[in-house]
């Protein structure tokens, strides 16, 4: 009808309609990520309501509550009492909890809230784990208060209904330093070592769904579980199979180390917010508060009524969401669904072979170059963040978490069209549609063969698409009407549209603009599937658009008088070129417009503030006192306290190799700060009783030389031991961190390489700058930087043992 009305070939019409389509699919896609409708006080009992969680995040979520200091303290009493009054036995661990990485050992005093509910005829133990504490730098309202807050809403919502399995309610301490309150559960409370299933919970930004993006190993029936009891499941097994893979770690880790099977979720939109004073209740979506806990209480009820060696298995499942459903299958499925995609695209290069639509050699050529458009498309995010930062420098420090980043985000895929639109108009003269279409097929389905050795999760999310385009493919090639061809092409692609844009979505979210290659390498794989549909918007000659573009028999082509293949091919080139030319030129247009766009409405302000690293620096020994600022160009009220780039000498082991903003400061007192006594000296073991004086929360040691092992342990706990490996940088190679350092101190066992006299730098660090004369509070349009040695009094004394 549209085709008589405005006079318009069928290909055109066909064209309009597929890109509909896949719009429509994309859009869908993005609609079914959404949360939920938050509930009101008023809701019923059973149910769980984010205005009443809400009421619990106004009393202990208010101010920052980082391990060993007051306000943590001021919640962990609150949250107590919050447990008992609703019936639960608890109890309060008090352990040091200890981590490893390259060059350094961490150790906490943490105090776990353990809270119980004994199950009537139990078959296990199921744990719900948040932790209390947050960033220094702000009150940490999502990351991780609002899953606290849901437990405490759970509970309440749960009432006397009784449980056949027994409940643990793990509120753990000291999680971003290192999740020390889990691996202290793990390693020395009962509870942590007897196993269970686990429902772990997190955030990563302040909006969003609460997706489940990580399993433990063997999780099949607990997936199986979640997609049977959870309102409204999110997330997918890509996110799962990407994160085994990365260093990341939550309270998840050490749990599901110690024996516990289990699910891990986690919001992560507007993540600009993340670990800043932005994570607050200013910010907080209630959709994702009331997902969250939604969620905890579905599967609180149904795992707390499972029979829980039964969920157990040895193997790993495949879930998604398509069209609203999620969607599941066991990891036995993987391997065939990977080999099938493989087949179908290779026959359909068989049928377009014998069709003449292609030769072997314009396919393999066709191929190989498809990885062009991949890698160039990666570099260009990359690169357009580069500029970015150079433009504003302030984005640095926001790790490609930028407070609006739809435009640029825009920009990325606009560049990424315009380079996969490039090379496919410069190609498809000299080697044809076909081969092109067929080579960019090859790279999905070898994509979904990779994932399936080295991660089986996310082969679905390449494989399925490349199944679904090769098995359109195929029906194009084998019907004679024009629009039913155009219409398979169409529907085999809507997979494609639906996964690959959710994980470029995704890829958006969790990775930031910093590592806008990631998602652009996925929007491009993306561009090469949707190459048969680009094709159906290009004019060329209608016989042949209608022989070969839409996949009619190649008798019928010769009876149209088309010739061979190879003149097609010319001829569709040709016709093709202005249409395509203009094209490119209006998506080379649009990159600039959206990238304008992104740097004048992503302006800083109070609700959207951009960030800024200042540090108190003061060598108790000399007196002498420097703020320091790692700011790459530090805003107006940073240079009201550091002066310039200079080497300036810091404190030993403060820093090295780094160019550091500094500016002299006054003198606070000299008494005050860190004390080391060597208590012996045994070969390369150094025995330490450490302090770090009054209103100090964390101590740290820099050692001039690398260490191998670390053993801490406070009055009236046990002593714990980490071995280190490798060095640090940009400060001396060996490091120990103690966050939440008592007044009386620790006793810390160091085994150091090297010659028999080491210094060793001891720095005491206070929260905030308040105390030093002069200081003036930042403005509402800035906040402090994520860097771990920022926002902090550091009093150093330098020691040789």
């Amino acid at each position: 009808m549209i085709g008589k009305l405005i006079d318009v070939p069928r290909r055109a019409v066909a064209g309009l309609g597929a890109a509909l389509v896949l719009a429509c699919a994309v859009l869908l896609a993005a609609m079914t990520d959404s949360t939920m409708q938050p509930l009101p006080a008023s809701a019923p009992s059973g149910e769980f309501s984010a205005a009443r969680a809400r009421t619990h995040l106004e009393r202990f979520a208010t101010e920052p509550r980082p391990i060993g200091g007051a306000a943590a303290e001021r919640a962990r009493n609150y949250l107590v009492a919050q447990l008992r009054a609703a019936g639960l036995d608890v109890e309060v661990q008090r352990a040091v909890g200890a981590n490893a990485s390259t060059g350094l050992a961490s150790f906490g005093l943490v105090h776990n809230i353990v809270a119980t509910r004994r199950g009537h005829d139990p078959t296990g133990t199921v744990v719900v784990a948040a932790h209390y504490d947050s960033a220094a730098m702000g009150p940490g309202v999502s990351d991780d208060a609002a899953a606290v807050a849901a437990m405490l809403e759970t509970v309440r919502a749960l009432g006397d209904a009784p449980l056949r399995n027994d409940l643990v309610l793990l509120m753990t301490d000291g999680e971003e330093d290192g999740v020390l309150g889990a691996e202290a559960f793990v390693r020395e409370h009962p509870l942590g070592r007897a196993g269970g299933v686990l429902l772990n919970w997190e955030a990563r930004g302040v909006s969003g769904p609460s997706l489940m993006f990580e399993t433990s190993r063997g999780s099949a029936g607990l997936v199986e579980a979640y997609a049977a009891a959870a309102p409204r499941p999110r997330g997918d097994s890509t996110m799962a199979a990407v994160y085994r893979l990365l260093p990341n770690n939550t309270d998840f880790t050490p749990l599901t180390a110690a024996g516990f099977a289990g699910l891990n979720f986690a919001y992560i939109q507007r993540s600009s917010h993340y670990h800043t004073a932005g994570d607050s209740l200013a910010n907080l979506d209630p959709g994702s508060l009331q997902h969250h806990g939604s969620t905890m209480l579905a599967l609180t009820r149904a795992l707390g009524a499972a029979d829980l060696p039964a969920l157990r298995t040895d193997h790993d499942a495949t879930y998604f969401r398509l069209f609203g459903v999620l969607i599941t299958y066991p990891d036995a499925l993987v391997w065939p669904l990977a080999g099938l995609a493989a087949a179908a695209v290779a026959g359909l290069a068989v049928v377009a072979r014998r069709r003449r639509l292609l030769s072997v050699p314009r396919l393999v050529v066709a191929a190989v170059s498809g990885l062009v458009p991949l890698v160039v498309s990666a570099l260009l995010a990359q690169g357009l963040w580069e500029l970015l930062v150079a433009w504003r420098p302030a984005y640095d420090g926001m790790g490609g978490l930028l407070h609006r980043p739809d435009a640029f985000r825009a920009a990325v895929v606009a560049q990424t069209a315009l380079v996969v639109l490039g090379w496919y108009l410069l190609l498809r003269r000299r080697l044809g549609p076909a081969a092109l279409a067929v080579g960019g097929l090859a790279w999905a389905a070898a994509f979904g063969v990779l994932c399936a050795a080295v991660a089986p999760g996310a082969s679905f999310v390449f494989a399925l698409p490349a199944l679904g385009c090769a098995v359109g493919g195929l029906v194009a090639l084998s019907v004679g009407r024009p629009l039913v061809a155009a219409a398979a092409l169409t529907l085999g692609a809507v997979p494609a549209a639906m996964l690959l844009s959710g994980l470029a979505r995704n890829v958006f979210d969790g990775m930031g603009l910093a590592l806008g290659g990631a998602a652009a390498l996925v929007t491009a794989l993306l561009g090469l599937l949707l190459l048969p549909v680009a094709e159906l918007c290009l004019p060329g000659p209608r016989a042949r658009a209608r022989a070969r573009g839409l996949g009619l028999p190649e008798g019928d082509a010769r009876a149209r008088g088309l010739g061979r293949p190879e003149a097609g091919v010319r001829a569709r080139g040709l016709a093709g070129a202005p249409v395509g030319a203009l094209v490119l030129a209006l998506v080379a247009l649009l990159v600039p417009v959206l990238v304008a766009a992104g740097l004048a409405g992503d302006r800083f302000d109070a609700r959207n503030p951009a960030r800024t690293h200042l540090a108190y620096v003061m060598d108790a020994g000399t007196g002498a006192a420097r703020w320091v600022s790692a700011d790459p160009e530090p805003p107006a009220w940073t240079r009201r306290y550091v002066t310039g780039r200079d080497r300036t000498p810091l404190p030993p082991g403060y820093a090295r190799g780094t160019m550091l903003w500094t500016g002299p400061a006054p003198t606070l007192d000299r008494a005050a700060g860190p004390r080391l006594t060597v208590l012996r000296r045994d070969g390369d073991r150094v025995e330490l009783r450490v302090s770090a004086g009054r209103a100090a929360r964390s101590l740290t040691l820099r050692i001039e030389r690398p260490i191998t092992e670390a053993t801490a342990a406070t009055a009236g706990t046990a002593p714990v031991t980490v071995r280190v490996a490798g060095t640090r940088a940009n400060t001396w190679p060996g490091e120990v961190r103690f966050r939440g350092l008592p007044d009386a101190g620790a006793r810390i066992t160091l085994r150091v390489q090297g010659a028999d006299k080491v210094r060793i730098t001891a720095i005491a660090e206070t929260d905030g700058l308040a105390a030093v004369p002069g200081f003036v509070p930042r403005p509402p349009e800035l906040v402090a930087a994520t860097r771990e040695d920022g926002e902090l009094i550091a009093v150093t004394r330098t020691y040789t043992v």
